[in-house]
């Protein structure tokens, strides 16, 4: 019986240990729960800001990297100190890049989009804005927003972007964001869908899927050791003609 109870407890503890090595190789991005790649899905991109810091565009880009999205804006008024030499360190590579937006419940979608407007320059192959709509600070879910006015001023900037650049902004949304706020009211656009720990739901349509966000690659020396890595929901030809 004591023989049993020994056994028992080394099981525990050595099944506890494997759990924690484990935990430890995902958090500090040795191992990976997505694979898109057993999916077929092989056009990989970056979405970088400030907090990478000083990055070396070819060498990142030499990586296997298709393409890059970039903070611009964020609000009505802060505007990336690191976005004007990434964006044109990024136009000197292969890789196609977009801009995007961290979308401000304080703020009327007309400023937000002159705010990224007034930053982002067009380039030749620019992927469509991207407007990053996530639940943040004390606006933590739908209950401590008006969701309703917060859509007419997300509406707002979806056409004023549309009008300046040409092209439709794909929506960047979590599981609760795109619940609560763009299913069903934002169609028009694509999506850009964050989802580290499993994939994308079936029943969501999705252009972009952020499926990891503790990735290590070469090239930046920020204060934020990790990337986003991301996908592109179609094949190399099809991402070559995106948007269409």
């Amino acid at each position: 019986m004591k023989n049993k109870s020994k056994i028992i407890i080394i099981t525990a503890a050595v099944m506890a240990a494997i759990v924690m090595i484990l935990c430890c190789l995902l958090y500090f991005g040795f191992i990976h729960i997505n694979n898109p790649e057993l999916k077929g899905l092989t056009v990989r991109g970056v979405d970088v800001s400030s907090y990478q810091g000083e990055i070396d565009w070819p060498q990142l880009a030499s990586q296997d990297i298709e393409f890059a999205y970039i903070k611009a804006t964020e609000g009505s008024s802060y505007q990336d100190p690191y976005f004007s030499q990434n964006w044109q360190g990024a136009s000197g590579t292969d890789i196609r890049i977009g801009a995007y937006h961290f979308f401000s419940f304080e703020s009327g979608g007309d400023t937000q989009a002159q705010n990224f407007i007034d930053i982002v320059e067009p380039v030749d192959n620019m992927l469509p804005p991207v407007i990053d709509v996530e639940y943040y600070g004390s606006f933590g879910s739908a209950e401590t927003i008006d969701v309703n006015a917060i859509r007419n001023e997300l509406r707002i900037m979806v056409d004023l972007l549309t009008e300046e650049y040409g092209m439709k902004p794909v929506i960047y949304v979590s599981a609760d964001t795109y619940t609560t706020i763009v299913q069903g009211s934002f169609d028009d656009c694509g999506l850009w869908h964050r989802s580290v720990y499993s994939s994308v739901p079936d029943d969501v349509d999705w252009v972009f899927w952020q499926y990891s966000n503790r990735h290590r690659l070469q090239g930046y020396n920020g204060e934020e050791s990790f990337i986003d890595m991301n996908v592109f929901n179609g094949s190399e030809d099809e991402f070559n003609a995106f948007p269409g």
